[in-house]
């Protein structure tokens, strides 16, 4: 009797493979090795299986064994030397220095937001008029990561079930189906709720627009993390909100002991707006003994708190992280979510529930945008109901923990020495600090002259102190044309003067 496929090497006895079964079998054969090197049951300086151990121990073809070892040869993971084999390296990420921390003690100014508008309008303007061919400014993934033939399959099915889908009217609060069904995903993130609780909005940018129209107005001081989501600096700008930055570290969140020395000291914050799990663009995950504070702090001074949550569900591990909302006990946090990110861009599908001012929200989605269409709602709910739709968030998830890990590996590899870098536990986006001296804008613009699209980190702060950070996506699969793209990003950079 054959043993099966990915029987244990010799070396590896004790490692079973981690990757999920839609893989090609080379991938699924070189995760099995990359979990032994980074559990370190394969150390720095191990010589791998040769190709004619691989194929007799696994029972796979000379092709297939020469794409697993190339294909961690290209990720950073192995090294040939000639006539030796392949051997383990030390990754060149151990080498690269974290994000530095914020100055918690800077002084505070509420911003007007002057500007903010025209930066960001310049930098997507920017992008359009000369498209990149490697396009690493945006926070979704490619497209075939996502479940393109399963929710087309969907969708398909909902017009068909339904005929008169696309001319009946809608029901205001979104349909009743998913409202339901992202009420029963809530549960994921520790959230008790039900489909009444629950409106459906254009995405989560519509979602922190209806929540701050619920509880300010204009000329409000609202309080944001910093960096943050140029996004949320358009929106308060536009409606005529003031903002003020709260220092906010890259491994644990907003500076709660900043937030609370601003409530004190200015008196009139109308609210607080912060991204706790995977926040863009830092990526840091906030300990929920830090969520449990904060939550209770905003409780405490009767200050709304406004949960953005478009990344959870790609955090690594099966278990998603809490939401702050788990530890509301008046009402007092909205929480907002999106389905952009997990499910499929195209579908501008987001949620909502807002606690103590549910009513009012629902009124105000009413006034401003009416209803969305049903059919990706019905659409979404087919699928999410499924347990097709947790294999998706598995598969996504690992996919993305690679292409971070071989990001980050290109990134220290051909960076300057003085570049940080803290490589977060999910998502789809990498906060680089770069040399001080050098401007993100002027990055930017050389990049976009070489092809590569990149974010700025001034367009995350109404002042200059991210001028020299980018936000970089690693959504999409590490191929050779990605590396030789951040291979030229790097060469940018170091070339630039400051």
């Amino acid at each position: 009797m054959q043993p099966p496929p990915f029987a244990a090497a010799a070396a590896t006895s004790a490692l079973t493979p981690v990757a999920p079964p839609a893989l090609p079998i080379y991938r699924r054969l070189a995760e099995h090795y990359l979990s032994a090197i980074q559990s370190g049951t394969l150390a720095p300086g191990d010589r791998m299986p040769s190709v004619r151990d691989l194929m007799r121990q696994h029972h796979v073809s000379l092709s297939t064994a020469l794409q697993t070892l190339r294909h961690l040869e290209e990720g950073g993971w192995l090294e040939a030397r000639p006539r030796s084999g392949y051997f383990v390296r030390q990754p060149r990420r151990a080498t690269i220095r974290p994000v530095g921390e914020p100055n918690i003690l800077a002084p505070l100014d509420p911003a007007q937001y002057v500007g903010i508008h025209e930066q960001v309008s310049d930098f997507i303007a920017r992008r359009q008029l000369q498209a990149p061919t490697i396009d690493l400014s945006g926070m979704t993934c490619a497209p075939e990561l996502y479940a393109v033939e399963a929710l087309k399959n969907a969708a398909i099915r909902a017009l068909r079930e339904q005929p008169s889908l696309l001319t009946s009217a809608m029901p205001i609060n979104g349909n009743a189906t998913f409202r339901q069904v992202v009420a029963r995903r809530a549960l994921n993130a520790g959230i008790r709720i039900g489909a009444d609780d629950v409106v459906v909005t254009h995405g989560c940018i519509e979602a922190l627009n209806l929540a701050l129209r619920a509880v300010a107005q204009a000329g409000d001081t609202i309080a944001v993390e910093s960096p943050t989501y140029f996004g949320l600096l358009q929106t308060l700008e536009s409606l005529g909100m003031r903002a003020l930055e709260i220092p906010t570290s890259p491994q644990t969140g907003i500076s709660i002991e900043a937030l609370e020395l601003a409530i004190q000291t200015y008196g009139n914050i109308k609210a607080v707006v912060v991204v706790p799990t995977l926040q863009n663009p830092l990526g840091c995950i906030m300990p929920d003994a830090h969520k449990e504070r904060l939550v209770a702090l905003c409780e405490r001074c009767a200050v709304p708190l406004i949960e953005d949550d478009a990344y959870s569900e790609l955090a690594d591990g099966d278990v998603a992280p809490s939401a702050a909302k788990v530890w509301d006990r008046s009402g007092n946090v909205i929480y907002c979510a999106s389905l952009n990110k997990v499910l499929a861009p195209g579908m501008r599908l987001g949620w909502m529930t807002s606690g103590k001012w549910h009513e009012r929200v629902k009124m105000l989605k009413f006034a401003y945008t009416r209803a969305n269409e049903e059919w990706t709602q019905i659409t979404a709910a087919n699928y999410m109901g499924s347990p097709a739709y947790d294999r998706h968030l598995r598969r996504l998830r690992g996919s993305l923990k690679e292409q971070r890990e071989q990001m980050a590996e290109a990134i220290a590899g051909y960076f300057p020495p003085e570049t940080r870098l803290s490589v977060p536990n999910g998502g789809v986006g990498l906060w680089v600090e770069l040399p001080r001296g050098l401007s993100s804008k002027a990055v930017f613009a050389a990049a976009l002259n070489q092809g590569i699209g990149v974010s700025p980190g001034v367009i995350f702060s109404n002042s200059d102190r991210f001028d020299h950070y980018l936000r970089l996506c690693c959504g999409k699969p590490f191929t050779h044309e990605l590396d030789q793209a951040l291979r030229k990003l790097g060469g940018i950079v170091e070339r630039m003067p400051g």
